[in-house]
């Protein structure tokens, strides 16, 4: 019974047990299932239905009302022909037990100042707005999204690295203590290549345990219930920029975040030219039709009935409304001036990101050619040292301080990589598009 237990508690909450079998992703396919499966992109999407419907509204303000009744009524006790005193006024009750009413009401506003126009305006810019908002929370989603694949592809390669520093101290201490049968070096020279065998098995160890720790962050982000990894031949290690500043500062000012603060500047001067047009006056036109009828027996026809119609037309001019008006006009332009200020801050705030991840961004891409020549040179150093131990002439310090060096530009290689890497998904972003 313990053994099912994990399936029975799976059933039990409505989830399917989970797949154990690790599926690889590229970086496409991850930032595709992130900007589908992301709380905050469905949510936008759910906005972008809301005020799709909103302008539906708008729109429909323009179509005239119509409205249809109907209904019945029984009298009883059945008292015909008797009396009774309603309001002071003697009435005699109806001699037919039934009574029936139909309806027709139409409605339509002629004039209402412009604000049908001003709130249609509105309607379309906020269903632009969180239009926009969807790109913005894709986007965000999708640079999460990078920013996990690219951890895991980190991982990978610090595993890569553990291992080699595992290989590289594993060798160094064969060495140590072939030279220690040959009474060439002392029994510290095996003890200190046993410390650095036992180093890189918990540099192994560190780097796995990490590995499984991204894994299962990528797997959150992209929103699967099956366990998710990178592809590891999808490093971008040839990660460039295909277009110059000049571009870059175009597509940054047109980025996803100004769009959606300069729609809500367009919600905001609909909302003020909707509160000047409380100031004029409306004209509404409607027209009636109602029929009554009585009967001795229950009918579903409108045989006798009579029928009566009204067409009327009203202007309507709010003289004094306590302030109520100048009020709602007031926080209006209020609303407009702080939609104005975000743009205007959006716009800064795209230039700054623009250079903050541009400097950034060539900064990496300098550290990974300095860093890759920086571990050749390592490389060749250690070995040179190796040989040198091996025929006598060189001292395990050396050779010590050389893997140390070799290992330290292997991580400074990596670091330098998912910078670069990081670096570019956070214009990727900013713009909007594939850089």
């Amino acid at each position: 019974m313990i053994a099912f237990a994990p399936f029975l508690l799976a059933a039990a909450l409505g989830v399917a047990p989970a797949d154990t079998v690790v599926h690889t992703l590229s970086l496409a396919d991850a930032v595709a299932l992130a900007e589908r499966n992301a709380p905050a992109v469905i949510h936008a999407l759910g906005q972008t239905h809301t005020t799709s419907a909103s302008v539906r509204a708008a729109y429909g303000a323009f179509l005239p009302a119509l409205s249809v009744s109907a209904g019945t009524n029984r009298q009883v006790p059945e008292q015909r022909g008797q009396t009774v005193v309603q309001n002071g006024q003697v009435v005699t009750l109806s001699s037919a037990p039934w009574s029936y009413s139909l309806g027709l009401n139409a409605s339509v506003d002629l004039f209402t100042g412009g604000s049908r126009i001003f709130a249609l305006q509105q309607a379309h810019a906020l269903a632009d707005a969180a239009t926009v908002d969807v790109v913005q929370q894709r986007a965000v989603a999708g640079l999460a999204a990078k920013q996990q694949f690219f951890d895991v592809l980190a991982s990978f390669e610090s595993e890569a690295a553990a291992n080699a520093q595992l290989d590289l101290a594993r060798q160094q201490l064969n060495m140590s203590i072939l030279h220690l049968k040959q009474h060439t070096v002392t029994r510290s020279d095996s003890l200190r290549s046993e410390i650095l065998v036992r180093d890189g098995e918990l540099a192994l160890t560190s780097a796995r345990t990490a590995l499984e720790q991204a894994d299962a962050s990528l797997t959150r982000i992209v929103g699967t219930d099956y366990p998710v990894t990178a592809a590891r031949g999808d490093t971008l290690d040839a990660a460039t920029l295909g277009l110059g500043e000049n571009e870059l500062r175009g597509l940054a000012l047109a980025g996803p975040l100004v769009h959606e603060a300069a729609s809500r500047v367009a919600a905001a001067q609909a909302v003020v030219r909707l509160g000047w047009a409380s100031y004029l006056p409306t004209v509404t036109a409607g027209y009636s039709r109602t029929g009554t009828g009585t009967s001795e027996e229950f009918q579903a026809s409108d045989e006798g009935f009579g029928y009566s119609g009204a067409m009327r037309v009203a202007l309507s001019l709010p003289v004094f409304d306590q302030f109520q008006r100048s009020s709602q006009t007031t926080a209006a332009r209020a609303a407009l001036d702080d939609a104005q200020a975000e743009l205007r801050d959006a716009r800064l705030a795209a230039l700054e990101s623009l250079t903050q991840w541009l400097g950034s961004y060539r900064a990496a891409d300098e550290r990974v050619s300095t860093q890759a020549a920086t571990l050749d040179a390592a490389q060749e150093d250690l070995r040179e040292h190796q040989e040198q131990y091996r025929v006598g002439t060189s001292t395990l310090l050396d050779v010590l301080t050389s893997q140390a060096t070799l290992v330290q530009a292997r991580h400074d290689l990596i670091q330098a990589r998912y910078d670069r890497r990081i670096a570019k998904a956070q214009l990727e972003a900013l713009t909007g598009r594939s850089l």
